[in-house]
């Protein structure tokens, strides 16, 4: 039987999209970025900014708010929408990606994995069908299926043994959204690492099970950027036109450009934040490094064109005051300007495509980013 699609495709340049997407929540408009608040919160941004940045869905992590504050909590507590005041289209990711960063803590058999909880050591038992239990008790939107991420470089063996599990779990989790509520959506995650020939075989499987959309997982995790973007090209095509498609933790400016070219709509990476907490400010110029001594002077603004109003109101001198100190307001406003940032980027390239010009757009915006940033402040 056919699910049902809640996507719709609005304009397409080449095998870029817009589109929409409906949730009980309300509608993501694509391509689009998803913020990751792994804990139910962005590190060093407010919810109030995460809101006007444009954003319209964020992430969630089951693994860390199943340990804390409970998932059967939120529920009791409204939702995770209504808990941390989002009230807006939340996605979660299954735990997939903590089978991998958490190695030393996990083990994975056919019927699930057991960690080892990383904040008091207890055994946390984490199956397909619990995954699903948790993100309906948390309320998401877009819940995803339970799969094993391997770490590339890796053996070919290793990495099928690994694909091969996540399509078995892929139809565990699928049996166990089938009571889910009517709009809310179920993802499968397409694995397969760097060989070509395992995502095929992975691709063509999630197809014949059926999910609402579709993620490419397993990227981003080791890899140069030309092994991810042949690994899109190799699996996208197999994917149904008309469903959602996801790369999951993924990525820099540049590469959400290259992979909405080759047909991806929704993206979430940590950057904008980490990068943000580390003195790293994301703008037109490209990374502008705010803890160079260049800025220790300077009072002209991030970006006076910015229609960010951090970017276009604080100094240089003054964000590299902040960084430098250590201070966490540093931290929040080269956060809340980078989020502010890969929006923008994500609404320019929503018109772009409606009006086939995302080519264009693309050679502009990366023509712009290897200039380079202003030139020092002459004293």
């Amino acid at each position: 039987m056919s699910l049902p699609n809640h996507f719709r495709i609005l304009g397409r340049d080449g095998e870029a999209r817009t589109g929409e997407l409906t949730t009980p929540h309300g509608l993501v408009r694509t391509p689009a970025f998803m913020p990751v608040g792994t804990a139910g919160a962005m590190k060093g941004i407010h919810w109030r900014d995460i809101r006007d940045s444009g954003t319209d869905i964020v992430l969630g992590n089951t693994y860390h708010l199943m340990l804390r504050p409970g998932a059967e909590r939120i529920a009791e507590l409204g939702g995770l929408q209504a808990f941390t005041t989002w009230n807006g289209p939340m996605l979660t990711d299954s735990g997939g990606f903590q089978v991998m960063s958490l190695a030393k803590l996990r083990k994975v058999t056919e019927q699930g994995v057991t960690f080892s909880s990383h904040i008091d050591g207890a055994k946390v038992e984490l199956s397909p069908e619990r995954a699903i239990e948790v993100q309906r008790l948390l309320g998401s939107d877009i819940a995803m299926q339970l799969d094993e991420c391997v770490r590339l470089p890796a053996e070919r063996a290793d990495i099928a043994r690994a694909m091969l599990l996540s399509l078995r779990w892929a139809e565990r989790c699928k049996r166990a959204f089938e009571s889910a509520s009517d709009g809310y959506m179920l993802f499968g995650i397409a694995q397969g690492g760097d060989v070509a020939e395992l995502r095929h075989e992975s691709a063509r499987a999630l197809v014949d099970i059926g999910f609402h959309g579709y993620a490419i997982g397993g990227l981003a995790v080791g890899e140069p950027q030309a092994v991810m973007l042949a690994m899109i090209e190799e699996t996208a095509p197999l994917l149904p036109l008309e469903r959602p498609r996801y790369l999951m933790g993924v990525g820099s400016p540049d590469d959400l450009l290259q992979a909405i070219a080759r047909g991806i709509d929704m993206f979430d990476c940590v950057l904008p934040t980490r990068n943000g907490r580390h003195g790293h400010a994301f703008t037109r110029f490209g990374v502008v490094n705010l803890r160079n001594a260049r800025h220790a002077g300077d009072p002209r603004p991030l970006d006076e064109e910015s229609a960010w109003p951090a970017a276009r109101t604080y100094s240089r001198a003054y964000l590299h005051h902040l960084v430098k100190s250590g201070e966490a307001l540093g931290a929040m406003l080269l956060s809340e300007i980078n989020i502010a940032y890969y929006q923008g980027l994500m609404r320019d390239a929503r018109a772009a495509i409606a009006a086939g010009a995302f080519a264009e757009f693309c050679a502009l915006t990366c023509a712009a980013w290897a200039l380079g940033d202003l030139p020092p402040r002459l004293t």
